[in-house]
């Protein structure tokens, strides 16, 4: 209460604080606005050098780039039961086979350095994240990677977009788009069944160790028909639990110079597109290599004809250049 000793009593005070903020041109309060909607598929930030990419706050898959690795890779990448599809490491050789980080971009003959395995003298070494792009229709990140020999010179640039999209009945799509540029000398790719992208599947999908099967866009059944065969793509599905069969489509992009393409594929749980088996490739300086890979994680068996209307929705997602 304001008295003749404080004429600056509570109301007075209160008063005299709006007539100070007018005086500013702040308002006095204000008025609440309606929250933003929040996308459904979101890629998050995560400790570590890692991002996850989330449907509705769940996470589909991971991402892995940090300093120490010999590339980055994408595990877990999770189906439709909540459980991982990929693992990392051959089930009966983890020792030499440690490269097979679940999915992975490499290559085994890089102007002769080997940036397949880990025993070889190339890294795919993380530069920046450039972009994290949240939506309801899909969720992004774009990096930069290096890809470098023994004596840590640049031997390329690459700029990769990874994008997962939702599908019906917890199904989903991930679509990794790369340009590969040099950075000051022609890059020779060399001809060899090892890379550009990998998938070890989980132990129990396997034709070997569980009740998986291989199936390729021609038709093709097992390793024995699917091994170094062209195809627009490769499944492979089978038990993830006791009730249930889930599965990986690999896509390859009618837009990549050797479509369709060979893939190396076998009985023990691994597949891959081959962008060199039928021979070398080159880049030269100011050129521009563009690559597009499919991953259709769902459930079930799928029939060839879904599977073909899914590789037909991949087809028409390829980012736009920049």
């Amino acid at each position: 209460m304001a008295t003749q000793n404080d004429p600056f009593g509570r109301n007075g005070l209160t008063s005299l604080l709006l007539l100070l903020l007018a005086t500013m041109g702040l308002p006095a309060a204000e008025t609440p606005s309606e929250p933003k909607s929040v996308p459904r598929m979101q890629v998050v930030p995560m400790p570590y050098h890692q991002a996850s990419f989330q449907r509705d706050g769940v996470e589909l898959a991971r991402y892995h780039f940090g300093p120490a690795l010999h590339r980055p890779f994408l595990f877990p990448v999770i189906g439709p039961s909540g459980r991982s599809l990929t693992r990392m490491g051959h089930p009966h050789d983890p020792e030499s086979h440690g490269h097979h980080n679940s999915v992975w971009i490499s290559h085994h003959d890089v102007n002769g350095t080997n940036s397949w395995s880990d025993a070889g003298k190339g890294k795919i070494r993380h530069k920046r994240i450039v972009k994290f792009a949240d939506a309801d229709n899909g969720a992004s990140l774009i990096a930069e990677n290096e890809w470098v020999n023994g004596a840590g010179e640049v031997l390329l640039f690459e700029t990769r977009r990874i994008t997962t999209l939702p599908l019906a009945k917890g199904e989903w799509l991930l679509a990794i788009d790369m340009d590969f540029k040099p950075k000051d000398r022609k890059v020779t790719l060399g001809k060899t069944p090892f890379g550009i992208i990998g998938v070890r599947m989980a132990k129990t999908i396997g034709v070997s160790d569980g009740s998986g099967t291989i199936r390729n866009s021609e038709g093709a059944v097992n390793e024995k028909e699917v091994f170094w065969k062209r195809a627009k793509w490769v499944d492979y599905s089978g038990a993830i639990t006791n009730d249930k069969v889930e599965g990986i489509t690999l896509f390859d992009h009618p837009d990549n110079p050797n479509f369709p393409t060979y893939f190396h594929v076998r009985n023990d749980g691994w597949m891959g597109a081959s962008l060199t088996f039928d021979g070398p490739r080159e880049i030269r300086p100011g050129q521009t290599l563009r690559l597009s890979y499919g991953l259709y994680i769902h459930s079930g068996i799928k029939p060839a004809e879904a599977i073909n209307a899914t590789w037909q929705r991949f087809t028409k997602i390829r980012p736009a250049d920049g």
